[in-house]
């Protein structure tokens, strides 16, 4: 994970065309006595994946990795925040797998929006991400249940993606300040790599 600028500047139409319409619904259904389940949400959301991409360089918040696809993720859920369903603050952007494994855990894990530099670092050539002495100890126990829930130390697909990255450094197919822009963390770990005159492995 590495820090996200916030706050994100919201959309100018987002008000119109996902809050007010959202909560209208929201209000809607409980005046009429019904508890939604959050797969009957409206996804007004939807429309604004692409301005909640561009915010996050297009890389997951918490993979902190280029990402082909992501979605509009609800940082506190829909199940047990309704009413910030259609709130921009509450968004973040994530990899598929990332926010299946995350669901209804909300601020167990920790926000990309309150990460700082050198928290994280990832390992080569082994691609885990691991914490920092810089971690401020009141969020260790947070930090460790995000890399555990999320699958982020060591998760196959996460893995596999640092390594891609990686690789394509190697080859030549990608310069430094290009894998910086794609895998920011595997950037800074070849920097280190660098900077101690160690041959990459």
């Amino acid at each position: 994970m590495i820090p996200v600028a916030n706050p994100i500047p919201e959309p100018a139409d987002f008000d119109a065309e996902c809050r007010q319409k959202g909560v209208s619904w929201w209000v809607s259904r409980r005046l009429h006595g019904d508890t939604p389940n959050t797969a009957q949400f409206p996804n007004y959301w939807a429309k604004y994946e692409g301005d909640l991409a561009s915010a996050f360089h297009q890389r997951c918040g918490w993979w902190a990795m280029w990402i082909a696809e992501g979605a509009v993720e609800h940082f506190l859920s829909k199940k047990n925040r309704p009413d910030l369903a259609y709130e921009w603050s509450n968004y973040r952007y994530i990899a598929g797998s990332v926010n299946g494994s995350k669901g209804t855990h909300d601020d167990k894990v920790l926000d990309p929006f309150e990460v700082q530099n050198g928290w994280f670092e990832v390992l080569v050539p082994s691609m885990q991400l691991v914490v920092t002495p810089l971690l401020p100890r009141l969020l260790s126990a947070r930090a460790e249940f995000t890399l555990k829930q999320l699958k982020l130390r060591n998760g196959t697909k996460v893995v596999r993606s640092r390594k891609h990255w990686y690789d394509q450094f190697k080859k030549g197919m990608l310069d430094l300040d290009g894998l910086r822009t794609h895998a920011p963390l595997v950037a800074d770990a070849v920097q280190r790599l660098l900077d101690a005159h160690t041959s990459l492995p």
